[in-house]
Order: structure tokens, then C-alpha cells, then sequence
């Protein structure tokens, strides 16, 4: 559906300004490429904090705490 909608609103801009909408669709691959190691950073940073947080609970789910 999402996808549906963006190609509905790259259609509209289209009609609108045609250039932009060149535009749109020449940047879009690029700034993805460019946004992949922020997002790639992001992922082992919450494997990072997941793994710290696995450690600190790991005596009370040993214990057995109720939680």
C-alpha cells in the first residue's frame, strides 16, 4: 500500500513539475546508497546495547526474578 501511494504521489509531482520528478527519481537511489552505513551502524549498535543489556539481567533471570 505504501509503496502504491508513493508512486501515486511521484505520478502527481509529474504532472506537476516534471523536472523535480526527474529529479526525485535520480536521487532517491543515490541518497538510499548513501544512507546504508548509518543504517548498517544502527543495527550492530542496537545488537550491541542487546547484548550488554542480555549481560546485566542475566543473574536475575538465573535467580528466577518474577518480572
Amino acid at each position: 500500500m505504501k509503496m502504491l501511494v508513493t508512486v501515486f504521489l511521484w505520478f502527481l509531482l509529474l504532472a506537476i513539475c516534471w523536472p523535480l520528478a526527474l529529479l526525485a527519481l535520480v536521487l532517491f537511489p543515490l541518497l538510499w546508497v548513501l544512507s546504508l552505513p548509518f543504517r548498517l551502524f544502527s543495527i550492530a549498535l542496537e545488537a550491541a546495547f542487546a547484548l550488554i543489556r542480555a549481560i546485566l539481567f542475566l543473574p536475575a533471570r538465573i535467580l528466577g526474578s518474577r518480572g
